[in-house]
């Protein structure tokens, strides 16, 4: 009987815990393509528009932003590559952005694994570019990054924030 009762409770709490996980509400995505030589791979958690203003007010403009959700964005390329003229070494990255209607600085940093952007250190930026963001007359409603022929692109709500990528 007692054996019984054990076996009931532990049923009863492993319920309870899996009943009680949730999934994230981004999701874990990851896009990879080659430029010339190159191998570019980005991991980033993809959130959605849900009808929210995301420029200037969920993404504020001018503050650092891991271009995505929950985890840093990570950048990866197996080789050296030149982003908007600027060379960037092999290696793998934290990808942000501090937004603004008229450019965006996109940085590269050296410390690739992160949590959001509460934990950047500037000191350890690779890379810094400056771009001006293009609005879309089409709206993309979950975050999404792309790697084209020569570039890669960052397309969320009505904005696409794209680098060439040489």
């Amino acid at each position: 009987m007692k054996k019984i009762i054990g076996l009931l409770l532990i049923l009863i709490a492993t319920t309870n815990f899996v009943v009680g996980q949730k999934a994230k509400a981004s999701s874990a995505e990851s896009v990879s393509g080659k430029i010339n030589a190159a191998t570019i791979s980005i991991d980033y958690g993809s959130p959605s528009v849900k009808g929210r203003k995301i420029w200037g007010e969920l993404v504020p403009y001018d503050k650092i932003w891991r271009a995505g959700a929950n985890e840093a964005t990570t950048f990866k390329t197996d080789e050296d590559i030149l982003v908007e003229g600027e060379k960037l070494p092999a290696g793998k990255y934290s990808f942000f952005i501090i937004p603004n209607v008229k450019e965006c600085i996109v940085i590269f940093n050296k410390k690739a694994e992160q949590w959001g952007a509460y934990n950047y250190n500037q000191d350890l930026d690779q890379l810094r570019v400056v771009v001006s963001p293009k609005k879309e007359s089409n709206s993309t409603e979950k975050l999404l990054f792309v790697v084209k022929n020569n570039a890669v692109a960052l397309l969320w709500d009505n904005w696409e924030i794209a680098l060439e990528i040489k």
